[in-house]
């Protein structure tokens, strides 16, 4: 794998901006309802493809907001809109802080893998020092287990002024590997005046079904037993309740068609509604509990609001098809 070091100028590339908002304490609720606005708005602006919003992790505070548009002229569009700027004025007493923002441009979905974007602010005169040092940044990345590759993307004209480096790892656990390694420690002691720059991790081992937002370095995503059980959860009433929909809108259709449209709906529905605004942040302070927490109560308190939420919805989808209607 090799370092792609991308053009921020380039305008047919599609464009992704990670938003780093700090909430004030007891405005949680309003700023979900401010979010949803802003989230809106910016759906009906061209190039968009999607948005996604995590909450913060319980040794994070911020909340994570990744807006993707089909290219950064799109992209720039939205961020300096007056649309946006109206809403931003209406949540500036939500937030105790100014957002952090990192713009890549040609980067790939950031799906599947443990992806770590990381911003530099660099001086003309440096530039070059620069990119020899990510350039040894990279070559030691590719030694470690788990390693998928890097992108390194120039400041974008009119949007950001900051180098943005992006690199990728197929777990939470290699990634550490690395982030706690000699190798690295000795590459940020060597470039002392690089060393201001933030860090923001993203975890998606099912796509954005299991985002909390940053993550510290060394800190760990959701066990895949977890995730398991937590998709089971949101599965379950979401494929039956789809069933139901289509049942009852085309009683002619065969099960092949059935479950050809119902497969793909549900993807959308667990990936936008279920799983984000519904499992994660009723079994998040399981989802994201550590190490450190008290076993085997934390687990077994987990375990069980996850068998809860399935038995109640057993019961519900029980008397809907015996005592309401029947399946055609």
């Amino acid at each position: 794998m090799s370092t792609n070091t991308t053009d921020g100028t380039t305008g047919t590339a599609p464009a992704t901006v990670v938003i780093g908002e700090h909430v004030r304490p007891g405005c949680e609720q309003a700023h979900d309802a401010w979010q949803h606005k802003l989230n809106e708005a910016a759906a009906t602006f061209p190039g968009f493809i999607g948005a996604e919003v995590s909450p913060p992790s319980h040794a994070e505070a911020d909340w994570t907001v990744v807006y993707r548009f089909d290219s950064v002229k799109h992209l720039q569009s939205w961020l300096n809109s007056g649309v946006r700027q109206e809403l931003l004025n209406q949540g500036a007493d939500l937030h105790d802080r100014s957002a952090t923002q990192q713009v890549m441009v040609g980067v790939a979905s950031p799906e599947e893998l443990v992806t770590v974007v990381v911003s530099h602010k660099v001086s003309d005169e440096l530039v070059d020092e620069f990119l020899s040092w990510q350039e040894e940044m990279t070559e030691a990345e590719r030694g470690f287990e788990g390693f998928r590759g890097s992108e390194l993307f120039r400041p974008v004209p009119g949007v950001q002024d900051e180098w943005t480096a992006v690199y990728r790892f197929d777990s939470g656990t290699h990634l550490e590997q690395w982030l706690d390694s000699d190798e690295r420690k000795h590459l940020l002691e060597q470039a002392k005046h690089f060393q201001d720059f933030r860090l923001r991790t993203i975890q998606n081992s099912f796509g954005n079904w299991f985002d909390f937002g940053d993550r510290t370095e060394g800190e760990k995503g959701p066990s895949g037993f977890k995730t398991s059980i937590a998709v089971w959860v949101g599965l379950y009433p979401t494929v039956m309740f789809l069933t139901l929909a289509i049942s009852e809108l085309f009683p002619d259709a065969k099960l092949w068609q059935m479950l050809l449209v119902g497969n793909l709906a549900s993807s959308f529905i667990m990936t936008y509604v279920t799983m984000p605004w519904g499992v994660n942040r009723i079994l998040r302070p399981w989802l994201t509990s550590g190490d450190d927490a008290p076993q085997p109560e934390t687990n077994l308190k987990g375990l069980a609001l996850s068998g809860a939420i399935v038995l109640v919805c057993a019961v519900i989808f029980w008397a809907t098809t015996t005592q309401i209607w029947h399946l055609p």
